[in-house]
């Protein structure tokens, strides 16, 4: 029997879909994904990618109908599943929030206490007030919590905040973060013990992927007796590689920073005596 292919879910719509279809091309995996797309070929891998809602990702995974998946670390931990965790992927960072209205006098998840919550994340919610032994009444809604209070609905919120515009449109205001969530990538228990070297090799690419983004590659020219200077400035992965060049006394310095780190450097390089300073991008990094 000709065993299929493995299967990746990933969101369908949301703001994770541009950031995961752009990772996996990135990572090299070729395919074609339209809008209307529900399954996509990879042509250079054994894969097929599955394009679903991204609040069925997590039970898609589960059951076994995709051995991998890419949705939002809330929404594993919302469903209280297993699955294990491959790995964070960076992107799609949110927190949930309590938010209450700008007017209001609270300031703090105690000053809830005997109110009502409205939310979608039930399970969260109620977890961290129980957690916290504040007992308030935890109302479900299935979308715009931000309306819930101008509605009468409730007199505070809990929902997912990214840049935060949404809730001042809708004159909240957060009072506390109670979960951080970001992109993740889940594996099927089962499948995970029977691929685990195709699984080892899917995180590497995409962690190698990932790792290149926040970093550069920089060469410089200098004076040989300037190498232990320039070396102690130069933080990386690992001592930066120090090349002869064919004029007498002069290096290469070769090494991998951080890219927010780039423009800060520069100038103590130069002022350390580097010349010929060249920033390039990396197109993977396994560390």
């Amino acid at each position: 029997m000709t065993q299929r292919r493995l299967r990746l879910a990933i969101p369908n719509k949301g703001r994770l879909v541009e950031p995961t279809v752009n990772l996996l091309r990135g990572a090299g995996l070729v395919f074609e994904a339209g809008d209307r797309a529900l399954v996509a070929r990879v042509q250079n891998f054994d894969l097929d990618i599955l394009f679903v809602r991204t609040n069925d990702i997590v039970e898609f995974v589960g059951d076994g109908v995709a051995e991998l998946g890419i949705t939002g670390l809330d929404l594993v931990a919302e469903s209280g599943a297993t699955t294990p965790q491959l790995r964070t992927l960076g992107y799609g960072r949110c927190g949930l929030t309590i938010a209450v209205p700008n007017d209001s006098t609270y300031q703090s998840a105690a000053d809830l206490s005997g109110l009502r919550v409205a939310t979608s994340h039930m399970s969260l919610t109620k977890r961290f007030f129980r957690e916290s032994g504040i007992k308030v009444d935890v109302i479900p809604v299935s979308g715009a919590a931000e309306v819930a209070p101008r509605l009468g609905l409730a007199d505070a919120i809990v929902d997912l905040v990214s840049t935060g515009s949404t809730m001042v449109v809708n004159g909240l205001r957060p009072i506390e973060e109670i979960f951080a969530s970001e992109a993740v990538l889940i594996a099927n228990a089962e499948a995970q013990r029977v691929h685990g070297p195709v699984f080892d090799s899917i995180v590497t690419m995409l962690g190698a992927t990932l790792a290149a983004r926040d970093r550069k590659y920089l060469m410089m020219n200098a004076p040989v007796e300037k190498a232990a200077e320039l070396e102690a400035i130069l933080p990386g992965l690992e001592s930066p590689s120090v090349i002869p060049l064919a004029h007498d006394g002069m290096i290469a310095i070769h090494a991998v920073v951080e890219s927010d780190q780039v423009w800060s450097l520069l100038p103590r390089l130069k002022s350390a005596g580097a010349s010929g300073i060249l920033i390039l991008p990396i197109e993977k990094l396994v560390p």
